[in-house]
């Protein structure tokens, strides 16, 4: 069995391709079922998908799998997706601009330059703003924003206990001047995303 608690994931921890395929069917679907409650939906068409350990492992071995590219392809699939597990102070998001037409999308990406630095999650009275993976530049100089962003949400002690506490609300939202949209976050999904962090 996989640890759930674990930050990073190690070239030990890589299986072998023949083994991975022979259990896919299995591992997609305790994945799929993992994810299940680390999704939130804001507004019309963000979606943010809450990363850890078992959802980057997967994402690695996918890769892996599809592309094919040996050992030196492990280490970069390592290097791309460790800084995307939650390291026991954050929460870590990927967020999906999920627009199906692809004229929508053109023109409406468009007008969300920046949109990965208003991403917030609200604990109480407290704000925890997004801090975008530093990888790549999401937002071209032309103004228009990628439909996919990796972002950071790094919380105090004194948030996370509160995001602990049932009684405290708890927000995810967005406040771009083009799109502002806020969702409360469900209970089951707080349940999951507490085990995000150190104890």
């Amino acid at each position: 069995m996989l640890a759930t608690m674990k930050t990073e994931i190690s070239r030990a921890d890589v299986l072998p391709l023949d083994a991975y395929a022979r259990d896919r069917k299995a591992l997609r679907a305790d994945v799929v079922a993992i994810k299940r409650n680390r999704r939130v939906a804001v507004g019309p068409f963000a979606t943010f998908y809450f990363e850890n350990y078992r959802t980057m492992w997967h994402q690695v071995h996918e890769m892996l799998l599809i592309e094919k590219g040996g050992e030196a392809q492990i280490e970069d699939e390592l290097r791309a997706y460790n800084p995307l597990i939650p390291k026991g102070r954050e929460l870590v998001a990927t967020v999906m601009l999920e627009i199906e037409d692809e004229v929508r999308r053109s023109r409406t990406l468009a007008k969300l330059g920046g949109i990965e630095r208003h991403m917030f999650v609200a604990v109480g009275a407290t704000r925890v703003s997004a801090r975008p993976e530093g990888d790549v530049e999401r937002t071209k100089a032309d103004g228009k924003t990628s439909s996919v962003h990796f972002v950071h949400f790094d919380f105090t002690p004194a948030q996370i206990a509160q995001f602990r506490d049932p009684a405290v609300q708890v927000i995810v939202g967005i406040d771009h001047p083009e799109y502002s949209h806020m969702a409360v976050m469900a209970p089951a999904v707080r349940t999951a995303l507490a085990e995000d962090f150190a104890a």
